[in-house]
């Protein structure tokens, strides 16, 4: 009787631990799966990455990360689109030549629609991030200044295109990274439209 007693008390132990054990294990498994998943750091350093531009309001800019970078997207207003075109003789690369973009944004806004610039901000001197200056002639920055981006390292000056000055130290224009327009509230930066992957790569970073 006393061993029939013993067995089953034994019987019992010896699920209730294998229950325990395997939830355990179950637990234990759930952050190595999450560790399988892309995870928005690794999304961000090589895949696209889609932005919701819906609540920028005219004159913001907002940041984002493709790969490692800073991206920015700024909801230019009519007013800063119009200074565009009139700075042209004070620009290294007015009309955008230098392979620093894609094709489909080589044109006055450097943009696919005119109102919401994106690119990478990221100096194409030595790698420092501009500032976004959009205050029409800050005593810092002169009377001329009809707003832009200053380098705060060495000084070199952008326009609201990312176009750069003459006689500043950076080479080139800001970087034009692949984008397109998922819908008129969300655009995807780091592929293009018809699938190609992000494998573009500018001139200068």
């Amino acid at each position: 009787m006393n061993d029939d007693l013993d067995f089953s008390r034994r019987r019992f132990l010896t699920t209730a631990v294998s229950i325990v054990g395997g939830v355990g294990m179950a637990i234990a498994a759930i952050p190595f799966v999450d560790s399988m998943e892309p995870s928005a750091r690794a999304l961000a350093a090589g895949g696209p990455v889609d932005i919701d531009i819906s609540k920028i309001e005219p004159g913001q800019l907002i940041t984002h990360v493709w790969r490692s970078r800073p991206v920015w997207v700024l909801h230019r207003t009519a007013a800063q689109l119009a200074v565009l075109p009139t700075l042209n003789g004070q620009l290294r690369d007015p009309q955008s030549k230098e392979p620093q973009q894609v094709s489909y944004c080589q044109n006055l806004y450097r943009s696919i629609r005119p109102e919401y610039f994106v690119c990478v901000g990221i100096c194409t001197h030595l790698g420092c991030i501009p500032d976004y200056r959009p205050q029409i002639a800050p005593p810092d920055l002169g009377p001329n200044w009809k707003g832009g981006f200053l380098c705060p390292c060495h000084g070199s000056r952008y326009d609201l295109a990312g176009r750069v000055f003459q006689d500043v130290p950076a080479p080139m224009n800001l970087p034009v990274m692949p984008y397109f327009y998922i819908s008129n509230a969300v655009l995807r930066i780091g592929i293009d439209k018809d699938g190609k992957e992000g494998s573009w790569e500018p001139a200068v970073w």
